[in-house]
């Protein structure tokens, strides 16, 4: 017989740097898991990643056992590291402050494709070119 699944927790940590101070320990805490084993398995899987924000859906069962699933970064955060940026424009329409070129926005999305809610290339283009604009980030030809 399959566990019962009592609780979801979503989170986003940084790539191989899980600890158990907040936000993972209080979020796991809480519901009784043993906070080292998630960091510890948290950080193998993704040692190739350092730095880079994941987020992560934890499945809790009745046993007090956990899996998890990582997802690939948000596109705010890839859009930042493309366009070498530390914080998008507080005023995106007067002010923009960086520019990523349409080659860069299409491996974004080849990066992102299984977390899209469209298997479309073009239609997952214009959605990160979206999240760009809205970030005062240009897209150039190139």
């Amino acid at each position: 017989m399959a566990k019962k699944v009592i609780t979801t927790i979503k989170l986003q940590v940084p790539g191989g740097q899980a600890n158990p101070a907040p936000p993972i320990g209080p979020a796991l805490g809480q519901h009784g898991l043993k906070i080292m084993d998630f960091c510890k398995r948290f950080n193998e899987q993704t040692k190739d990643r350092q730095g880079l924000i994941l987020p992560v859906v934890i499945s809790v069962y009745q046993d007090k056992s956990f899996s998890f699933i990582l997802k690939s970064p948000p596109a705010s955060v890839l859009l930042k590291k493309a366009a070498g940026l530390a914080k998008a424009s507080g005023d995106p329409k007067k002010e923009k402050i960086g520019s990523v070129t349409k080659s860069q926005v299409e491996e974004i999305v080849r990066t992102k494709m299984q977390d899209l809610n469209t298997s479309n290339m073009d239609a997952a283009v214009k959605i990160i070119a979206g999240t760009a604009r809205s970030m005062g980030i240009e897209i150039t030809e190139g």
